[in-house]
């Protein structure tokens, strides 16, 4: 091991570590730019390195993209990836009442704390933790997905019954198009355009860019008011609460890294679930979505964590655990290196040596990132509206047209951003509708495909309900459904309790 550590810290691969970390931050910061396409685009420039170098920079670009997400979500109220959507919760709120470069160096210090997490776990368990993706089959994932939508709770802003029908429309949108499983065509309305579906990346910028665009037209004043002189990194102040905040970074970790693991996951769920997840747990709830810490360490630390996560299924099996890994995956096949299970006996070297290189270039993004953050925050607290909103407004056109390479995505973004707006107003957040979108389609493939399969083998409750994977998930969908009723329950006999002594 200390053989592949040296190989990872040769001046070469410490330089491309930090010249992909540095790429991937600025591509990630720009609204409507997704790791992917950071990934994607800056591929064709490794193909001359040497592989490990290769890997390494990739690896580089991809942890950096997902961090430099942050910096829109924070400071614009726009994921710059959809792997940040939920720091907008917190973050943006953070910045509106000053506190914008605090909430950025605990992005990066989050994100950090998360990719070697990830990094480590990669590190040690690849291998088993390989085998407990491949034991996820159809009604495993369609579980998940039901897990998943029990946050809509969480994310609704306490009015649970408009999260619930942002859910159902999600789902809905989810269901435009041609069926993932039976190809049947549903809700085009004779449109040739929508057999394709809703495309999720294009429909997660109009959702949460375009309304945050009209409101920067729409209202006086500077974009955000910041009082008093700034307070550089604010480094202390957030290491400070970094700290009290451990567990929370080490739990936000640890379900980012299982999240990344299993295929089509991503950034954005496992983002959700961590912020679900740290909002259950937190003594005082009500700060969550009004600029609590807590929500942005939750989330950098659990999106940066899928890095690590994603590589273990793209290297042990094969199969990407995520749409950038699916890139990088790609790139491997180029340099004729062979994925699967005896990659790391026979590719040992380069396996381990691009895992010593993905922790180095993550420890990198920690100047890096409070570098770039810090002239981020001046350039986006001066820049004039009449600079910023065109700015944006083009980043979203282009990001929504390059996924497909398709202009009905660019309108279909705009309605549904227009769409979001309308919603806004009546107090409807984009939030669920985004996790109804995502989830949706994970949910009825896996729905379906466990019915053809429990059908085929007569076994269709045991398909279902009888697979001890799927019993474990299901006992956490019932704990999530009811444990907020418990814990009301739990206080309010401790109340009686200090009422009668």
């Amino acid at each position: 091991m200390l053989e592949y550590l040296f190989q990872a810290l040769t001046p070469l691969n410490v330089m491309l570590a930090l010249a992909g970390v540095v790429a991937g931050t600025v591509i990630g910061s720009l609204p409507g730019l997704t790791a992917t396409m950071a990934v994607a685009v800056l591929v064709p420039i490794t193909f001359t390195m040497p592989v490990t170098s290769a890997l390494i920079m990739l690896g580089a670009i991809y942890t950096g993209a997902i961090y430099g997400g942050a910096y829109a979500a924070i400071l614009l109220n726009t994921p710059g990836t959809p792997s940040a959507i939920a720091t907008t919760f917190d973050g943006y709120p953070m910045a509106k009442r000053g506190d914008g470069d605090l909430a950025v160096t605990l992005a990066c210090l989050a994100s950090v704390v998360g990719g070697l997490v990830g990094g480590l776990f990669l590190l040690l368990l690849a291998p088993p933790l390989a085998e407990i993706a491949l034991a996820f089959g159809p009604s495993e994932y369609f579980w998940m997905a039901l897990f998943g939508l029990t946050l809509i709770a969480a994310l609704s802003e306490a009015n649970l019954i408009k999260g619930l029908i942002g859910g159902c429309f999600g789902l809905l949108l989810a269901c435009v198009g041609s069926a993932a499983v039976s190809g049947d065509i549903r809700f085009t309305f004779g449109s040739t355009t929508m057999i394709g579906g809703i495309e999720t990346v294009s429909a997660l910028i109009g959702l949460y860019c375009i309304p945050v665009l009209i409101d920067l037209v729409s209202e006086p004043g500077r974009h955000l008011n910041v009082t008093g002189e700034q307070r550089g990194y604010r480094f202390r102040e957030a290491i400070a609460i970094s700290w009290r905040g451990k567990f929370n970074l080490i739990r936000s970790s640890i379900i980012g890294t299982f999240v990344g693991i299993l295929p089509g996951a991503g950034g954005s769920i496992a983002g959700l679930v961590s912020y679900s997840e740290a909002r259950r747990a937190a003594r005082d709830k009500s700060l969550f979505g009004k600029g609590a810490p807590e929500g942005v360490q939750a989330t950098e630390s659990a999106n940066n964590a899928t890095v690590g996560g994603g590589f273990v299924p793209t290297l042990v099996l094969g199969i990407p655990g995520t749409p950038p890994d699916a890139v990088i995956l790609g790139a491997l096949m180029v340099h004729g290196l062979r994925v699967g299970p005896d990659m790391f006996n026979s590719g040992g070297s380069i396996v381990y040596t691009f895992i010593f290189g993905l922790l180095i270039a993550t420890l990198l993004m920690l100047p890096a990132g409070l570098l770039i953050g810090r002239y981020a925050y001046r350039f986006i607290i001066a820049i004039p509206k009449a600079l910023l909103v065109p700015s944006v407004a083009f980043m979203t056109i282009i990001g929504a047209y390059s996924i497909r390479n398709s202009i009905s995505d660019v309108f279909i973004m705009l309605i549904l951003g227009v769409l979001s707006w309308v919603l806004n107003r009546f107090g409807f957040s984009p939030s669920p509708i985004v996790l109804g979108l995502i989830l949706g389609r994970i949910a009825e493939e896996g729905f379906v495909q466990s019915w053809t399969i429990g059908a085929a083998t007569g076994d269709l409750f045991g398909m279902f309900f009888e697979r001890p994977i799927s019993m474990t998930i299901i006992a956490a969908i019932t704990l999530g459904l009811f444990y907020p009723l418990m814990a009301k329950q739990i206080r309010l006999k401790r109340v009686q309790q200090e009422l009668v002594e």
